[in-house]
């Protein structure tokens, strides 16, 4: 304690119910966003992954399938 410094023991927290409640529904809400964010970025790097694998596989000769005709009306 020769450097000035005091140490500090919570004992108790006293928050409301409802208070913690609302903060709860706020991360909740908050995390809408993010989550959409998130598959975003996730979406563009799988496609960038299988589009160069694609590539990749075609020009060493791979041969890749071929996609059905559309039925014609």
């Amino acid at each position: 304690m020769a450097d000035g410094s005091n140490i500090v023991t919570i004992r108790d927290i006293d928050i409301p119910f409802f208070r913690i409640v609302t903060i709860l529904i706020k991360w909740s809400i908050a995390a809408i966003p993010a989550a959409i964010i998130i598959a975003i970025v996730y979406a563009v790097i799988f496609a960038l992954v299988g589009g160069l694998t694609v590539g990749i596989l075609d020009f060493i000769g791979v041969p890749t399938p071929e996609l059905p005709a559309p039925p014609s009306q």
